[in-house]
């Protein structure tokens, strides 16, 4: 019997297990953003490390000023690549509670599903990179490559303590490429590997106007009104055929090549599927573009949330005396967020009204990303996906933002592989999330083949 047929057949000797330890992790209200979770934080991190230890890696659990990070590593095979998994054992707040169908902390089996916070985001595909790991130590004594698994606690709330650690521990953390699994497949039975994400950069804008809400039949239209100013703003972000109106922000976008287009279109897209699943009458986004390309590889701006005046049943007749928007745009691979920053700041100061203050907070922000699909380590990845699924991968990007991948690429100066093992209906950041157990398998599987075919990398 050979090495990976060993591990397969370990695999499916102790799934059951697996899945049990995967219900006592998923029992850990480990919700990072929540300070009286604080310690059931904690204890997840223990938990990830006692299990990592138990598979046979060396482990530390580096403390930081928010949650720990775990850190396990092997070593043993000297000549070998190396590879570093990230995941996350922090969960989203599981509110509300009431459109739970079983609670969130209470993990159950239902039509092959696996319902819980954390689930499929990121516990459930994160654990099946620890299984495989564990079953290639335990049946074969060794791995074919050298590996780091940098699980922490603080993703939900945007890893502010993650870059530090990898700056600190740069040498040690020497690789030639990430793994990370927090992405979807493609659809049931189509796996595949995510080859792109959408920058990100997030702004709060507030005007004020008077020191005080106003009666508006006594002072409407002498003095500014800045819920109507803002509202003027948004408005002029977007044009009538979806395209973003801020000077020169198009300039630096990446085109989409001809095989991602010709690709998209042969994807099985179910326009009217998705339109339904929404919950809209019709699509709308940029002209000359199909639904597929808006989300994955043209930028994006949304107002994400409003606020202005009373909010209250009835009237109540006012000049609000301060408004705010949420405003974020996702950007394609070659935008910088720090210009994109600049020019939205000037759209909207240029159209600021007499008497109205403005305020602008810039938040989250983080460049695309784009991994070359003819890698050698990105075809070790469709080699590996092929052997666990039973079927090729399809090569997709993603329209959100992973920031980490940016990290690696910037501070470890490696592309990161996104092979995702979740579904497009996993509910992830909702109530009733799940995890199919059979693409549990599917993905601890796949992962075992991936550290096989990363050591022949061709």
């Amino acid at each position: 019997m050979t090495d990976i047929e060993s591990v397969q057949k370990y695999i499916e000797e102790h799934q059951e297990r697996f899945q049990r330890e995967l219900v006592e992790l998923l029992q850990i209200p480990s919700v990072s953003t929540e300070p009286s979770c604080k310690e059931e934080v904690a204890r997840a991190a223990s938990w990830v490390a006692d299990n990592l230890r138990k598979a046979g890696l060396e482990v530390e659990v580096v403390e930081t000023e928010g949650h720990p990070i775990v850190h396990g590593w092997w070593s043993g095979a000297p000549g070998q690549p190396t590879a570093l998994v990230y995941g996350h054992y922090d969960v989203q707040p599981p509110e509300p509670l009431e459109d739970w169908v079983s609670g969130p902390f209470e993990p159950t089996v239902r039509d092959g599903n696996l319902y819980a916070r954390g689930a499929t985001d990121d516990k459930g595909q994160m654990f099946t990179h620890m299984k495989s790991v564990e079953a290639w130590i335990q049946a074969t004594g060794s791995l074919p490559i050298n590996l780091h698994l940098v699980i922490e606690g603080e993703e939900e709330i945007g890893s502010p303590h993650l870059p530090a650690f990898l700056e600190s521990r740069r040498a040690d953390l020497t690789c030639d490429c990430a793994v990370v699994s927090d992405t979807a497949q493609f659809a049931p039975g189509m796996p595949a590997i995510t080859y792109g994400l959408k920058g990100l950069t997030f702004y709060e804008v507030t005007l004020t106007g008077p020191q005080r809400d106003l009666h508006s039949g006594v002072y409407g239209g002498a003095v500014g009104n800045p819920a109507n100013n803002l509202a003027r703003i948004l408005a002029d972000l977007l044009d009538e055929e979806g395209r973003i109106q801020i000077p020169g922000f198009y300039d630096d976008c990446r085109p989409l090549a001809d095989w991602e287009r010709e690709q998209f279109a042969a994807l099985p897209f179910d326009e009217d599927g998705f339109r339904e699943y929404v919950g809209m009458d019709a699509l709308f986004g940029e002209e000359g573009f199909s639904t597929l390309e808006r989300k994955w590889a043209r930028p994006t701006c949304d107002i994400n949330g409003l606020t202005a005046g009373y909010q209250g049943e009835g009237a109540k007749t006012i000049v609000p005396s301060k408004a705010t928007g949420k405003v974020s745009f996702r950007l394609v691979p070659d935008q910088d967020p720090e210009a994109i920053a600049a020019a939205f700041c000037r759209f909207v100061e240029e159209r600021v009204r007499p008497g109205v203050r403005c305020e602008i907070d810039s938040h989250t922000g983080c460049r695309a990303v784009l991994v070359p699909v003819d890698s050698a380590y990105c075809q070790a990845a469709v080699r590996a996906i092929e052997q666990g699924f039973g079927t090729p991968p399809v090569f997709i990007r993603e329209g959100g933002s992973i920031p980490i991948v940016e990290s690696f690429k910037s501070i470890l100066e490696v592309d990161t592989l996104l092979l995702g093992w979740g579904q497009n209906d996993d509910n992830l950041h909702s109530p009733n999330e799940k995890f199919s157990l059979a693409d549990f398998e599917k993905g601890t599987r796949t992962s075992a083949h991936l550290w096989q075919e990363l050591a022949r990398r061709e």
